[in-house]
C-alpha cells in the first residue's frame, strides 16, 4: 500500500526534486515526515538519476530532516513516529547523496551523543559507511555506542537499532565493539545488564553459523559466558535474564549448526571449560542444554506447583554433568550453580526452600566431584539462603519436635560434603564456612542448625588458631538471640565443633581457654553435664599435644594442663607489677577464665585416676588453690595487700564456689566441690574479718567502691550458705562478724542523719551500710538459723522501723577536697565526681536496700500490722504500725526506682494491702494501678519483666486480697478482674504472662484447700472466670512463633544429649501449660466438698455458655481455627469435670448438652460431645427419654446432627450397663436405628447401620427373643450393607466407618483418662498438633501436685496405638505420593511467555506507553468495550483475558472498579499490564463513532435477526468488540451503531452464556485468526 502511494505521488510530479521540496515545506507533522520517507525510499529503489537528485537529497537531509530530528516532540505518540520516519528518510538520503553525507552526519552526531536524535541519526547512516575508507570512523562509532550502552542510562534505540546497524555495517565496527565490550571499564562489576544488552544486539554476528574469525566467536570467550551466567542469576531484572537465556540458546543452536568441536579458553583448573562442544556427544549436549533452558524458563513462573515437576530434570542435568567413570565434571558446575542461585534468591520462599533441600539432597543421593566453584557457592548464596528462618519449618504431617527437615538434611549434607573434600581443601572450606557464620547476625533457628551441622562433621585436624577465633566470633553472634534454650544449644554445638575440628598442635591452651570462657556457663558449659565430660576427655587425650605458649609474661612454657592452670592461678592471684591501682573493680573475665580452667583441670585429673589414687585429685586441687588460699588467709591481717589483688582473689573465690556445683543428678556427693568448700572454709575467718573491716571502717570512699561493696556482700552470702550447708555451728567466723556488722552499719547510718553538707566518703559509707543491712536481712530470710544467734535483733528492728524511707542520698559537693583522685597507668589522675553517671545508680540502690530491709521487717512482724492506724496504741515500729503511711511511700518510690529495683517494694505492698483493703480501698486500688502500669511498661525488657510480673501477681492476686475483695464486692474487686483480663490479653503477645497468673492462683487455692475442710474455695468461686479462661486459653500462633516452639521442642526432646536442657531451667511459659495447670487444679477438687462442688458447677455453666457464644460468633469457623480450638477445649474440660456432676446439676444443663449435639461442629468436638452424652446416660439412665426425644425432630433439622446421636446409640452396650430392664431400651434403639436406615442422606444411613448392627448384636448376646419378629428385616438390611455395591465408594465407606476408631476401638469407660482427652482423641480426630498435650507434659508440671500413676491419667486400651485417620477423609493423599515418586515427568507445565517467542529487542515506543509494552509484549489492534457490564467479577475476568491475548485496550464504565476486591481476585494484577480506558455508558455513542472514523469495525456480541455466526466471521485487524449488559444485553440504540453483530453457535437448551465467557470466546477467535494470518503472511 505504501509503495502504491509513493508511485502515485511521483507520477503526479514529473520533477522528484520539486516533490521533495514541496513535502519539506509547511508545518512538520508525523504524516508529512512519513510521506517524505516513502518517496525517498521509492526513489532509492528505482535507482533514479544521481545528478540533481543527490544534491536534492543532500539539501533535504541537511535542511529539513536533521532539524526535524532535533525538534521532534518527546511526549505523545507523534514523537516516536517522527523520529523513526526521519531516521529512515535520512538513510535513503545518505544512499542517494553518496557516502560523504553519511560521514559528515555521523561525525556531527558523534559529538552530540547521548541525545536521542543523535542516536537515531547514527543508526540511520551507519549502514551507509564504507568498510575500508571509513574504518576509523566506524571504530570510533562502535566504541562510543558500546560505552554509551554500558553506562546504563542509554536511550533504548542504542540497543534496538544503533548496535545492530553497526554490527551489520562492517567488520571493523564489529571488532571495535567487541574489544570495547571486553575491556574492563569503571564499575565493570555491576554492568551485567548493559553488557547483555550489547551482546544481544551483536548476537547475529558474534554467534553466527557462518564461518568467522575465532576472535569474533563469542563462544570461545570466558568473559562472555561469565556474563551470561551472571545474567541468568540476576534476581531483579527479568529482561536481563531473558537476554541471557536468548544468548545461551543461540550459542547452543549455532554450535549444533556449525558441527565443529570447540572449547572456551585454556584449562587452568580441575573443572572443565565454561562451554565446550563435541560432535560425538551432540545429542547428549543438546538434551542437556534443552533441559537447562527449560528449567530456567520455568523458574520465571515463580510458582511452586509449576516448578516442582521440573526438579527431576535437574537430577538428569547432574547425571550428565558428572562422569561416573572418571569422577570428574563434564559440564562446568557453575551452570548448575546458576539454577540454584536463581531459586535461592526467589521472592517465593517455598521455592527457595525447595531449591535448598534439592541441593542438600544431592550429596545424600550422589557424590559430585570437588569443585572450588561449588565451595564458593556453599559459603556464599547457600549460606545466605540458609539465614532465612522460615525455611526450617516442619513439613505437613510431620510431628512436632521431630526436627526441621531442612536442618537435618543440612547436617547430612555437610558431613558428606566435607568427607569428600581433599585434605588441603577441607581446612580452607571449613574456615570460610565458619567465618561466613561470623560475618552476620543470625536468627536463633538458622544459627542453631548450622552449628549442629558443624558439630556433626567427622573429626579432622581442620582448624587452627584462626578457626578457633572465628568460632569465638560465632559465639558472640549467638548471644544476641532472645530464645535462651536455642542460644544455649547453639553454644553446645559450637563447643563440640571445636573439639572435633581443631588441630590441637596449632593452638595453645591459652587459645582454648579464651574460647571456652566465651561460652556462658549458665547456658551451655557447666559441671555435671555430658558436654563437660566430653570436654574433659578431649583435654585429657590432647593434653600433651597443644602448642606451647607463655602466659602472663612469664618465660616458662606449660608442658601440661596442670602446669598451665597452676601458672594461670599464680599469675591471676599475683598483682601485676605493670598495673597501677585505678580504684575501679577489675573485670570478671579473668576470674571466670581461671575458675573454669581450674575446675576442668581437676576433673581431667579425676578422669586419669578414676579408679586409683583419689587422693591425687584432691592434692591437685589443693595445689591449684594454694596461691588463692594463701592470699585469702592474709586478707584479715595484711592491711597493705594491693586492692587489685584482693578484688581478684575474692572474684575467683566467688566463681569457684558458684561453678563447682554440678548440674543435674551428678550434683549429689560430688567429691571435688566438697573438697573445694572445705578448703575455702579454712580461710573463712580471714575473709570474714577482711569484709568486716572494709565494710565498716570507712575504707570505701568512692562511687567505684560501691561495686566493690557488692563483691564483698556476695562473698559474705556465699560463705554463709557454705557454712549452713556444711553445718552451722555456734561461734563460726560468720556468726562472729554479724553482730559487729549490724551495729557498725546502724552507727554509720545514725551518725550521718544530722549532716548538712555530707562528703562523698560519708555518703558512700551510708550506701555501703544500707546495702550491708539489706544483705543481712536477705541472709536471715534465706537461712532462719541466723536468727538464733541475734540477741541484738530488737534494736535493729526499731532502727529499721524508724528509718526515714525514700530519703535520697544527697549529692556531695564536687569541690576539690571532696573529689576522689585515682592514679592511672600513665601517671595521670582520674578525678571522680559525685555528679558522674554512677551517682544515680547509687541512689537507686540505696532506696532499693531500704525497702529490702523493710520487707524483712514487715514479714517478721506481719501480725503487728493494724487494719487501721487508729488501732495502734503504742507505735514502737512506725513503718510496721503505720501501714497507710508506708504504702503511700511505696507508691512514691515506685515512680522513681528503675525496673530492676522494684521487687522489694512489691513484696512490701503484698503484706500491707490485705490489711488496708477494708479500711482504705481507694489507696489499695491506686496501688494496683500504679504497680500494673509499672509492670506492663516493661513488657519489652526480658531481664526485668518476668521477676517483676511474678512479684506483681503475688501481690495483687494474693489469696487474702482476693478473698477480702470478693467479700466486699467493691471497686477493688472489679479492678482486680480488669487487671486479670489485661494480663490474659497481654499473653497473646507476651507468651507466658497468663502462666504466671494461673500458676500462682491455683497454687494458693490448693494450699488454702489443703488447710481447710469446708469453704476453702470460696474466693476461687468469685474468680471462676479466671479458671474458665485458663481452660480454653491458647492463641493461634504466627508461623515464626510456631517455628520457635517446634525447634524448642526438638531441643527438649534431645534430653541430656544437649547440655542446655540440663543447665537452663524450663520456665514452662508455653500456652498449653496454662491449660495443664487449670486441669490439674480441677482434678484435685473434691465433689463432696460444698465449696468445691459450687465452684465446679459454676465453671461448667460458664463453659457451656462459652461454647454457645463461640457457636454464635461470626468469626471464621473452620478446622483448627481459633473458634474450633476454643470449643474443643470447652468440651475437654467438661469431660474432666463430669465425675463431680450429680443428677440435680445435670437436670439443669442436660438440655444445653443435647442442644450442642444439634450444632454444626468439627469432628473432634462431635466426639467429645458424644462421649459426654454416653457417660451421662451410662451414669444417669434417667435421661434416656430426653435422648430419645432428640430423634423426633424433622429430618431437615436433623440431617447434619443426627449422626451425633446415632454415634451415641452405637455405644448402647455401655449405656445400658446400669439399667436392670434392658429390653425396652433395646427395642427403642432398634426402632430408631431402622427408621434412620431409610434416610435419603447416605452418611446418615451409614451411621444408622452401624448403630443397628451394634444394637442387634447386643440383642443376640442378651438373647432378647421379643425382637425375633424383626430378624428378617434387620438381617436383610445388614446383609445388604455388607454386600453393597453400586456407584462411588459405598462399600468402601461402609467398611471404613466400621473400622473407625470411635466405633471399633474406643471404649467410653476404659478410655476415660487425661491421655485420651488431651492427646489421643485430638490426634485421631485431625486436630492440629499444637492442641495435643502429652501425658509427660502433665507429669513435668510439678507446681500443682498430681498422682500420675492412677488410671485417671493413662488409658487401659489400645486406642493410643492407632494411627490418625477419619473414615470420611481417607480418600486423599495416595495419588500425590505416587506422583512424587516419579523420577522424571514426561511433560511439565510451562507458563507461556508471549514475548519469549518474538524478536529479542522490539520497538518499544508504541501507542500505549505502559509497562507491558516496555517488556516487549505483543499488542493487537483489538479494543474490547465493557462499559455496559456491571459486575466487578466479570470485569476482572475480562481484564485478565484481554491481557493474556494482547488486546490493545479494555474500556470500562468506571475505573473505580479496579479497586474492587472481586475485580482484583479475578484479574490477578492484569490491570497493571493492560491499558484501561474509562467511557461511561452515556458516552458510548460518541466513542463508537470516533473509533469508526479511525477505521475500526464495531462488532457487537449479541443475538439479532441479522447476526453472523462466529464460526464463519472473519475479524478485521482493527476490531472493536462491544459487550452487552449481564441482564439486558446491548441496548437498541447502540445496536444501530454496530457494523456487525456476531453470535456464538450453541448446542444446548440454555440460550445465553456468561458475558465474560462470551467475550473470551470472541477475543480468542480474533487472536487465532490474526495468528493464522501472520503465519500465512510469513509463509
Amino acid at each position: 500500500m505504501e509503495r502504491v502511494l509513493a508511485d502515485a505521488l511521483l507520477a503526479q510530479s514529473r520533477e522528484p526534486c520539486a516533490l521533495l521540496g514541496a513535502l519539506c515545506g509547511g508545518e512538520t507533522s508525523a504524516e508529512r515526515v512519513e510521506t517524505l520517507r516513502l518517496v525517498l525510499q521509492r526513489l532509492e529503489e528505482r535507482g533514479a538519476d544521481a545528478g540533481g537528485l543527490a544534491e536534492a537529497a543532500h539539501e533535504v537531509a541537511r535542511g529539513h530532516l536533521v532539524p526535524w530530528l532535533h525538534a521532534s516532540p518527546r511526549g505523545g505518540p507523534a514523537g516516536p513516529r517522527v523520529l523513526r520516519a526521519a531516521s529512515a528518510a535520512l538513510r535513503s538520503c545518505a544512499r542517494l547523496a553518496g557516502p560523504e553525507l553519511a560521514v559528515a552526519l555521523a561525525e556531527e552526531a558523534l559529538r552530540e551523543l547521548p541525545n536521542v536524535p543523535a542516536v537515531e541519526l547514527l543508526a540511520a547512516v551507519a549502514p551507509c559507511l564504507r568498510a575500508l575508507d571509513d574504518a576509523p570512523l566506524l571504530r570510533r562509532l562502535a566504541r562510543a555506542s558500546v560505552e554509551l550502552a554500558l553506562a546504563g542510562d542509554a536511550p533504548p534505540a542504542v540497543g534496538a537499532r544503533l548496535l545492530p546497524a553497526l554490527a551489520q555495517s562492517a567488520e571493523p565496527a564489529l571488532r571495535a565493539a567487541w574489544d570495547a565490550l571486553a575491556s574492563p571499564g569503571p564499575g565493570a562489576e555491576g554492568r551485567t545488564g548493559p553488557e547483555l544488552l550489547v551482546l544481544s544486539a551483536l548476537a547475529e554476528k558474534l554467534l553466527s553459523a557462518r564461518a568467522r574469525h575465532e576472535d569474533l566467536d563469542a563462544r570461545l570467550r570466558g568473559r562472555f559466558w561469565r556474563t551470561v551466567q551472571a545474567g541468568l542469576g540476576c534476581t531483579q531484572d527479568a529482561l536481563t535474564r531473558k537476554r541471557a537465556r536468548y544468548l545461551l540458546q543461540r550459542a547452543v543452536r549455532v554450535s549444533a549448526e556449525l558441527a565443529m568441536d570447540c572449547t572456551c579458553g585454556p584449562q587452568d583448573t580441575m573443572d572443565p571449560s565454561l562451554f565446550w562442544w563435541s560432535e560425538k556427544k551432540k545429542d547428549e549436549l543438546l538434551k542437556f542444554w534443552e533441559n537447562y533452558i527449560l528449567i530456567m524458563e520455568v523458574l520465571e513462573g515463580n510458582q511452586i506447583h509449576v516448578i516442582k515437576p521440573v526438579l527431576p530434570k535437574l537430577n538428569s542435568l547432574f547425571e550428565y554433568a558428572v562422569s561416573e567413570e572418571n569422577g570428574c565434571w563434564l559440564v562446568h558446575p557453575s551452570w548448575l550453580v546458576c539454577i540454584y542461585t536463581r531459586m535461592f534468591e526467589s521472592e517465593n520462599k517455598i521455592l527457595t526452600k525447595e531449591g535448598v533441600i534439592h541441593f542438600l539432597e544431592l550429596y545424600a543421593v550422589r557424590s559430585p566431584p570437588y569443585s572450588p566453584e561449588l565451595s564458593e557457592f556453599i559459603t556464599g548464596p547457600l549460606m545466605d539462603a540458609l539465614s532465612e528462618s522460615c525455611l526450617y519449618s516442619r513439613s505437613p504431617g510431620q510431628l512436632s519436635g521431630s526436627g526441621s527437615p531442612l536442618g537435618l538434611k543440612l547436617q547430612t549434607f555437610l558431613v558428606a560434603y566435607v568427607s569428600l573434600l581433599p585434605e588441603e581443601a577441607k581446612s580452607r572450606f571449613l574456615l570460610k564456612f565458619i567465618q561466613r557464620m561470623a560475618d552476620r547476625h543470625w536468627c536463633a533457628v538458622p544459627v542453631l542448625f548450622l552449628s549442629r551441622a558443624l558439630a556433626g562433621v567427622p573429626r579432622c585436624k581442620a582448624l587452627g588458631g584462626e578457626g578457633l577465633l572465628a568460632l569465638r566470633d560465632v559465639l558472640q553472634r549467638t548471644m544476641i538471640t532472645h530464645q535462651v534454650l536455642l542460644r544455649g544449644a547453639a553454644q553446645c554445638y559450637l563447643l563440640q565443633t571445636a573439639m572435633r575440628l581443631v588441630d590441637v598442635e596449632k593452638v595453645s591452651l591459652s587459645d582454648v581457654s579464651a574460647f571456652l570462657v566465651s561460652l556462658r556457663q549458665e547456658e551451655s558449659l557447666a559441671r555435671g553435664t555430658g558436654l563437660w565430660t566430653e570436654l574433659c576427655d578431649w583435654l585429657r587425650i590432647n593434653e600433651k599435644y597443644f602448642r606451647q605458649s607463655s602466659i602472663g609474661g612469664s618465660d616458662g612454657h606449660e608442658t601440661s594442663l596442670n602446669a598451665y592452670v597452676k601458672n594461670l592461678v599464680q599469675e591471676f592471684v599475683k598483682s601485676p607489677g605493670w598495673e597501677r591501682e585505678s580504684g575501679f573493680m577489675p573485670d570478671w573475665f579473668e576470674a571466670r577464665l581461671t575458675s573454669l580452667m581450674v575446675l576442668l583441670a581437676v576433673d581431667v585429673e579425676e578422669m586419669k585416676t578414676q579408679f586409683r589414687e583419689k587422693q591425687r585429685t584432691q592434692n591437685v586441687l589443693r595445689i591449684f588453690l594454694d596461691p588463692l588460699l594463701d592470699a585469702l588467709g592474709k586478707l584479715g591481717t595484711n592491711a597493705y595487700m594491693p586492692l587489685l589483688r584482693t578484688d581478684r582473689c575474692l572474684q575467683l573465690l566467688v566463681r569457684l564456689l558458684r561453678s563447682s556445683v554440678p548440674r543435674g543428678s551428678s550434683g549429689q556427693d560430688d567429691e571435688m566441690s566438697t573438697v573445694l568448700q572445705t578448703s575455702v572454709l579454712s580461710a573463712a575467718e580471714s575473709v570474714a574479718q577482711f569484709v568486716l573491716r572494709r565494710l565498716t571502717m570507712n575504707e570505701l570512699q568512692s562511687v567505684a567502691d560501691l561495686d566493690r561493696c557488692q563483691l564483698y556482700l556476695t562473698v559474705l552470702a556465699e560463705l554463709t550458705s557454705l557454712q549452713v550447708k556444711l553445718g552451722w555451728k555456734a561461734g563460726n567466723p560468720i556468726t562472729r562478724i554479724i553482730s559487729p556488722l549490724k551495729n557498725a552499719c546502724i552507727h554509720h547510718l545514725q551518725g550521718a542523719e544530722g549532716e548538712q553538707e555530707p562528703t562523698l566518703g560519708r555518703q558512700v559509707q551510708r550506701a555501703v551500710s544500707m546495702a550491708t543491712l539489706a544483705a543481712l536481712c536477705k541472709a536471715v530470710d534465706r537461712h532462719p538459723v541466723l536468727q538464733l544467734d541475734s540477741p541484738d535483733a530488737e534494736p535493729l528492728d526499731r532502727f529499721l522501723a524508724a528509718l526515714p524511707l525514700n530519703q535520697m542520698l544527697k549529692k556531695p559537693h564536687s569541690e576539690e577536697q571532696n573529689s576522689c583522685v585515682h592514679p592511672l597507668e600513665n601517671g595521670s589522675a582520674f578525678e571522680e565526681s559525685p555528679s558522674s553517671q554512677g551517682w544515680g545508680k547509687t541512689v537507686a540502690q540505696y532506696l532499693h536496700d531500704q525497702w529490702v530491709c523493710l520487707c524483712w521487717l514487715l514479714r517478721k512482724h506481719r501480725l503487728l500490722i493494724p487494719a487501721m492506724e487508729s488501732d495502734t496504741l503504742e507505735c514502737r515500729l512506725p513503718a510496721v504500725q503505720l501501714p497507710v503511711q508506708t504504702l503511700r511511700l511505696a507508691l512514691d518510690v515506685l515512680t522513681v526506682l528503675p525496673a530492676g529495683h522494684i521487687l522489694p517494694v512489691f513484696h512490701c505492698m503484698e503484706m500491707l494491702v490485705p490489711k488496708l483493703l477494708t479500711s482504705d480501698e481507694s489507696l489499695c486500688i491506686e496501688s494496683f494501678d500504679l504497680a500494673w502500669k509499672t509492670v506492663s511498661s516493661l513488657s519489652n525488657t526480658q531481664l526485668t519483666f518476668w521477676p517483676n510480673l511474678k512479684a506483681f501477681v503475688h501481690f495483687v492476686f494474693d489469696n487474702e486480697i482476693l478473698t477480702i475483695a470478693a467479700e466486699l464486692k467493691g471497686q477493688a474487686y472489679f479492678r482486680i478482674k480488669e487487671i486479670m483480663c489485661e494480663i490474659i490479653e497481654m499473653s497473646s503477645m507476651k507468651t507466658g504472662a497468663f502462666n504466671t497468673l494461673i500458676r500462682h492462683c491455683c497454687q494458693s487455692w490448693v494450699a488454702a484447700s489443703s488447710g481447710l475442710s469446708q469453704g476453702s474455695l470460696s474466693s476461687a468461686k468469685d474468680y471462676s472466670e479466671l479458671v474458665l479462661e485458663a481452660c480454653v486459653f491458647g492463641t493461634v500462633f504466627r508461623r515464626d512463633q510456631r517455628l520457635i516452639q517446634d525447634v524448642q521442642t526438638f531441643i527438649e526432646n534431645l534430653g541430656p544429649d544437649c547440655a542446655a536442657n540440663i543447665i537452663i531451667e524450663d520456665t514452662k511459659r508455653e500456652d498449653y501449660y496454662v491449660r495443664i495447670c487449670a486441669v490439674k487444679f480441677l482434678c484435685l477438687l473434691d465433689g463432696s466438698d460444698v465449696s468445691h462442688k459450687l465452684f465446679i458447677e459454676d465453671l461448667a455453666i460458664r463453659l457451656l455458655d462459652k461454647d454457645e457464644s463461640a457457636s454464635r460468633s461470626r468469626a471464621r469457623y473452620h478446622e483448627n481455627s481459633l473458634q474450633h480450638r476454643v470449643k474443643n477445649r470447652v468440651w475437654q474440660t467438661l469431660l474432666v469435670l463430669f465425675p463431680r456432676f450429680d443428677q440435680n446439676f445435670l437436670n439443669g444443663i442436660i438440655d444445653k448438652i443435647f442442644h450442642a449435639g444439634f450444632t454444626n461442629n468439627q469432628a473432634s468436638i462431635k466426639y467429645f460431645i458424644e462421649w459426654l452424652i454416653i457417660l451421662i446416660l451410662h451414669k444417669f439412665p434417667q435421661f434416656l427419654p430426653k435422648f430419645w426425644d432428640c430423634f423426633s425432630y424433622g429430618e431437615e433439622k436433623l440431617k447434619t446432627s443426627i449422626c451425633t446421636f446415632l454415634s451415641v446409640l452405637s455405644h448402647l452396650d455401655i449405656i445400658i450397663q446400669n439399667i436392670p430392664e434392658k429390653k425396652l431400651v433395646l427395642k427403642q434403639a432398634l426402632t430408631v436405628a431402622l427408621q434412620w436406615c431409610l434416610s435419603h442422606n447416605f452418611s446418615v444411613r451409614l451411621y444408622a447401620l452401624v448403630a443397628l448392627k451394634k444394637a442387634w448384636h447386643l440383642c443376640k448376646a442378651l438373647q432378647f427373643q421379643e425382637c425375633d419378629a424383626w430378624t428378617t428385616v434387620i438381617e436383610c438390611s445388614l446383609s445388604q450393607a455388607e454386600s453393597m455395591h453400586g456407584a462411588g465408594n459405598a462399600r468402601k465407606n461402609w467398611q471404613r466407618i466400621q473400622d473407625h476408631f470411635f466405633f471399633s476401638t474406643f471404649h467410653p469407660l476404659k478410655d476415660y483418662c487425661l491421655e485420651t482427652i488431651f492427646y489421643t482423641l485430638p490426634r485421631l480426630s485431625g486436630v492440629t498438633e499444637e492442641e495435643w498435650i502429652a501425658l509427660d507434659k502433665f507429669a513435668s508440671f510439678t507446681d500443682i501436685p498430681s498422682n500420675e500413676g492412677s488410671p485417671w491419667y493413662r488409658s487401659e486400651t489400645a486406642l493410643s496405638e492407632l494411627s490418625p485417620g477419619d473414615w470420611s477423609q481417607q480418600d486423599g493423599g495416595s495419588i500425590l505420593g505416587e506422583a512424587d515418586s516419579q523420577s522424571e515427568w514426561a511433560d511439565v507445565q510451562k507458563k507461556i511467555i508471549p514475548w519469549g517467542h518474538k524478536a529479542l529487542e522490539s520497538d518499544l515506543e508504541l501507542l500505549f506507553q505502559d509497562r507491558a509494552a516496555k517488556l516487549g509484549k505483543s499488542i493487537s489492534r483489538l479494543i474490547v468495550v465493557a462499559s455496559l457490564i456491571d459486575k466487578p467479577a466479570n470485569l476482572g475476568g475480562l481484564c485478565r483475558t484481554c491481557e493474556v491475548f494482547g488486546a490493545a485496550a479494555l474500556v470500562v464504565g468506571s475505573l473505580q472498579c479496579v479497586s474492587d476486591r472481586q475485580f482484583q481476585h479475578l484479574s490477578v494484577s492484569a490491570e497493571q499490564w493492560l491499558p484501561l480506558l474509562e467511557v461511561r455508558p452515556a458516552q458510548l455513542t460518541d466513542y463508537l463513532q470516533q473509533k469508526k472514523a479511525e477505521g475500526y469495525t464495531v462488532i457487537g456480541v449479541e443475538q439479532t435477526a441479522q447476526s453472523s455466526d462466529l464460526a464463519q466471521f472473519c475479524f478485521p485487524e482493527k476490531s472493536l468488540l462491544l459487550l452487552g449488559n449481564e441482564w439486558e444485553g446491548i441496548p437498541a440504540d447502540l445496536i444501530q451503531q454496530l457494523d456487525v453483530c456476531v453470535e456464538i453457535p450453541q448446542q444446548g437448551i440454555i440460550r445465553s452464556l456468561n458475558v465474560h465467557v462470551s467475550g473470551a470466546l470472541l477475543i480468542w477467535e480474533y487472536t487465532r485468526q490474526q495468528l493464522l494470518g501472520c503465519v500465512g503472511h510469513a509463509s
